[in-house]
């Protein structure tokens, strides 16, 4: 264990002595659902798609985390503009607004939605 520690610490100081830069690390993307009590949308949705949606690429790409309207952004997180309706499913990367959906079309068009947005904003590739 310390040779292993001592190694990586060699490492580490080595790169900087020569002024190798290390990748900085990105976060994941990560889609907020806004919602509010009474969007019998939000329900609909809660209903068909969540169920399925961690099990899917999409869901393995970019977890969901569920927000209410009246709380805001999550802390550390940067909207691009303010929400108005819900649901409002906003693509987050590195705990910035990089695309969002506006309301929910149904099932099918959510999802064609969904993929293009992902494929357009970042390095999703679909089905893995």
């Amino acid at each position: 264990m310390f040779l292993r520690r001592h190694f990586f610490i060699s490492v580490l100081a080595l790169a900087g002595l020569f002024g190798v830069v290390l990748p900085a690390t990105t976060r994941a993307a990560e889609l907020i659902m806004v919602e509010q009590d009474g969007c019998v949308y939000c329900v609909t949705w809660k209903e068909k798609i969540g169920p399925i949606y961690p099990k899917t690429p999409e869901g393995k790409f970019a977890p969901l985390r569920m927000v209410n309207i009246h709380d805001g952004p999550p802390q550390g997180i940067t909207y691009a503009r303010t929400v108005t309706f819900t649901p409002t499913f906003i693509l987050i990367e590195n705990n910035q607004e990089i695309g969002r959906i506006e309301g929910y079309p149904g099932e099918d068009f959510f999802w064609w939605m969904l993929e293009k947005l992902l494929t357009e904003k970042t390095e999703y590739s679909g089905t893995s």
